[in-house]
């Protein structure tokens, strides 16, 4: 396994100024050709920090890459960092000097003393070309590790890896083969899960890796495979879902890029369906889930946010005696809003929610995250209660997701009513 390091450097990242993208890219970009990522790490613009995190790095990882620092002015510190670093002297270079002046005399720009020195580099690097910008990346093989320097600009170090880096590193080293899957789970926390699959989680052969990435709603179960014939690892993954596929089938939405809304929407496009919704505590976001996928116009119809008592029994016709008896937060009300919705916008189904999504609202009777939610379809009306216990965005968030995963197991008659 060839083991790299990234490392970011600017004052501007840690204060939160810029957004660290660069990382993220980077080790996605190694993965795919079989690289383990071993640590990131931010340092700012002090040089002994830097020197020490380039110490730190040289001693667990293969390769190292760092991104920063090469910009013309007195804070970008390094190129010179790494020329003490690695005991070598400043130099122009001659084909990095020809590429800064072509670069300002296409712009029609005259080329200052400070922009001349874009082409002042270590000389023990070799230098690889930046064809968006002034500063050249480095590419340096010293003290058994490869390291190479490159712009923080996103746009020019993804350039140079694609063109530079990626096809060096390459031919380089001798890279083993890195395959994940992933199945994204729905309706179940990731403590239940892990109890659930624990068995044939201990069973697994010694070159697959499962792990658990839990995100707000949904946990995504990725099994990953380390060895040198990715088709065979392919079909190693595969049989080891379909083991345990029997205990988490219920859950199971959809593999990597599977969005849950998306895959109910093209149920409900393969059983020629309609679906129309009715919103009070969501506020539309449920409304939201479907449309932001493109095609959704083929079964989503509509939807009424009824988030006044008024609307509720005017346009989805909730009884005036329900919200005065049950109130707007109850399964008497989510009920007639569904049905409502359903009638109102001629849908084969139709979801609802109202409820108490925070921070205030809440009653000793009926606290915040106490959610309604109800599904009516051509054979009656089915109704969930929730009880959770987030911020606002989290609760409009849980409650939508879990009414969309209704209307699935019911396409897939899997529910018990």
């Amino acid at each position: 396994m060839v083991r790299a390091e990234i490392i970011t450097i600017g004052d501007e990242i840690l204060y939160g100024q810029i957004l660290d993208t660069n990382t993220q890219w980077i080790s996605l970009e190694l993965d795919k050709i079989g690289i383990k990522t071993i640590r990131k790490s931010s340092v700012g613009d002090q040089r002994d920090e830097i020197v020490q995190i380039l110490e730190e790095a040289q001693k667990r990882a293969d390769i190292v890459f760092i991104t920063g620092g090469l910009g013309p002015t007195k804070d970008d510190l390094t190129k010179k960092i790494l020329a003490d670093f690695f005991n070598c002297p400043l130099a122009y270079h001659a084909e990095a000097l020809a590429d800064v002046t072509d670069f300002f005399a296409k712009r029609g720009r005259e080329l200052s003393d400070i922009n001349r020195d874009q082409a002042l580099l270590p000389t023990k690097c070799t230098i690889i070309p930046n064809k968006q910008g002034t500063a050249p990346a480095m590419w340096f093989n010293e003290q058994n590790t490869i390291w190479i320097s490159m712009p923080g600009v996103p746009f020019e170090m993804k350039a140079i890896m694609g063109t530079e880096v990626l096809p060096r590193i390459v031919t380089h080293f001798k890279l083993p083969v890195i395959v994940h899957q992933i199945r994204k789970v729905v309706g179940i926390g990731e403590s239940y899960l892990s109890d659930l699959i624990q068995d044939w989680e201990l069973q697994l052969p010694a070159h697959l890796k499962l792990a658990y990435l839990p995100s707000l709603g949904i946990v995504k179960l990725r099994l990953t495979g380390f060895g040198q014939d990715k088709v065979q690892l392919q079909q190693d993954i595969d049989a080891e879902f379909e083991k345990v596929m029997p205990l988490i089938k219920g859950f199971v939405f959809g593999r990597e890029k599977d969005e849950l809304a998306a895959v109910v929407g093209q149920l409900l496009v393969t059983n020629q369906a309609t679906l129309a919704v009715a919103e009070s505590c969501t506020g539309g976001y449920l409304a939201h889930q479907f449309t932001q996928h493109s095609g959704s116009s083929a079964y989503f119809q509509g939807g009424i946010i009824s988030y006044a008592n008024d609307v509720k029994e005017h346009q989805l016709g909730v009884s005036k005696a329900i919200l005065e008896t049950d109130g707007a937060v109850s399964e008497a009300c989510v009920k007639a809003m569904a049905e409502g919705a359903r009638k109102q916008l001629d849908t084969t189904y139709a979801l609802a929610t109202s409820g108490i999504a925070g921070p205030d609202g809440g009653t000793e009777e009926k606290p915040v995250g106490t959610i309604w939610i109800a599904l009516a379809h051509p054979n009656g009306v089915i109704t969930r209660k929730l009880t959770q216990g987030g911020t606002r965005i989290q609760n409009i968030h849980l409650s939508s997701l879990t009414a969309i995963n209704l209307l699935r197991r019911y396409l897939l008659n899997d529910l018990a009513e």
